[in-house]
């Protein structure tokens, strides 16, 4: 039997699921007029404070003029692909400091945004760095070094293979199924007994790639590897003050022009061991804007 303090209750609940319902397609109809600006809340998803990335985006929202009073939310490389799978499984937008070579444009459907000032960069190449004497102390370690490059496809199958078991596997992996360009690279060169190697590279998934491959090629010849993930300026300084011996990290001409140009005399630049990287804004393919220049100012 139902008495009237359960029809009281089931009134009371059907009342409350009919504001919802309504407050939901308020907000849904508030949303759809909503530019892609206020959607967003004026605001950036970033990385680390100290990536390079972070300085352009801070660079790209002090010179165009449209961006004014927006904010660029520094968080962690790790925090921001949260946001982003989030953003993406619900449909949402989301406007995000990228980069490639990466995992996330084999995983998602993403583009650019146009960016007519450039102040995020152009299409950069890794460069491999190392220390003033190097060459001659230890000449085929040099020399591997400075015959390593790959291809962006290289570097994305490491970062992409690393999310379902570790970096260091996915790299062990790609040098074994890759050994013909690995013997490329140790043409004319002597295996040694346990000499050591001091690498430096940045703890993003781009570097810890080339690093963490490096460090493999190098370990087939007989070389004690240790390769040290720093923050971008404490890399250049350790490579100029010889407290490291390398780096496969550098990302020029743009992103670490201001670390390289300070420490350039103190360093040798063996050119790059990638071409075609690239930083930009980037959201999914879904939101219905193409260029920086298509957003608007915070009111």
């Amino acid at each position: 039997m139902i008495n009237a303090k359960s029809i009281g209750m089931a009134l009371g609940l059907s009342t409350a699921l009919l504001l919802v319902g309504c407050g939901n397609g308020e907000d849904t109809k508030n949303e759809a007029n909503e530019s892609v600006s206020e959607q967003v809340d004026y605001a950036i998803t970033g990385i680390e404070p100290g990536a390079g990335i972070t300085n352009m985006a801070h660079q790209t929202l002090e010179e165009y003029e449209n961006l004014e009073g927006w904010e660029l939310e520094e968080s962690s490389t790790g925090g921001m692909l949260t946001l982003l799978d989030q953003a993406i499984d619900n449909e949402e937008p989301i406007i995000v400091t990228g980069w490639a070579p990466h995992w996330m444009f084999s995983e998602y459907d993403l583009k650019y945004l146009e960016d007519p000032k450039g102040t995020m960069g152009d299409i950069e190449s890794i460069h491999t760095i190392a220390r003033l004497g190097f060459e001659e102390e230890m000449p085929d370690a040099y020399k591997i070094l400075d015959a390593f490059h790959w291809e962006v496809e290289d570097m994305e199958t490491v970062m992409f293979e690393a999310q379902d078991t570790s970096f260091e596997e996915a790299a062990t992996n790609w040098v074994e199924a890759n050994q013909d360009k690995v013997d490329e690279w140790l043409e004319g060169t002597e295996k040694v007994n346990g000499e050591k190697i001091k690498l430096v590279s940045t703890p993003w998934d781009t570097e810890k790639s080339s690093g963490l491959v490096a460090e493999a090629v190098l370990e087939q010849q007989g070389y004690d590897v240790t390769v040290t993930d720093v923050d971008p300026a404490v890399l250049f300084e350790a490579i100029a003050n010889g407290s490291a011996d390398a780096s496969l990290a550098p990302w020029l001409p743009t992103t670490h022009a201001s670390f390289y140009e300070k420490h350039q005399d103190n360093m040798v630049d063996l050119g790059e061991n990638l071409i075609g990287a690239k930083n930009g804004l980037v959201v999914p393919a879904y939101m219905d804007i193409d260029s920086i220049e298509d957003l608007e100012p915070k009111k």
